[in-house]
């Protein structure tokens, strides 16, 4: 009779190891400082290992900062010079989805948020 649930058991244990080692967990990065995304942060992303899968966490002030993400020539221009996603809730969470590189810049109707460090580039591995 033990033997009969013996296969079982096994075969699912055997599952549960396999899934469990297949797994790839996403990893949070809380962008910025203790403040989170705040002025003087552009180097911010310069060491992180980001993966594609992880999740990029900004938590700002949302009356007083957005989060948009540029093209390079945007971001090394402190614009938005076209439609570009832009996030507002002050708890923004983006998953990256891509590896590559990406920018994101502070802009709330004037480039001084931005042309004051409140820019980060990433590269997603």
């Amino acid at each position: 009779m033990a033997r009969g649930t013996m296969v079982p058991t096994l075969l699912v244990l055997l599952l549960a190891i396999f899934c469990a080692t297949t797994v790839v967990h996403s990893k949070e990065w809380i962008v910025g400082r203790q403040n989170g995304w705040f002025f003087s942060i552009s180097n911010w992303g310069d060491d992180k290992p980001i993966k594609v899968g992880d999740v990029l966490v900004f938590k700002y002030k949302a009356i007083a900062h957005n989060v948009v993400q540029v093209s390079e020539e945007d971001y090394n221009a402190c614009t938005v010079s076209r439609p570009s996603p832009t996030y507002r809730s002050g708890n923004d969470h983006i998953k990256v989805t891509s590896s590559g590189r990406f920018f994101f810049i502070c802009y709330v109707k004037t480039p001084l948020h931005c042309e004051n460090g409140m820019k980060i580039a990433i590269t997603v591995q």
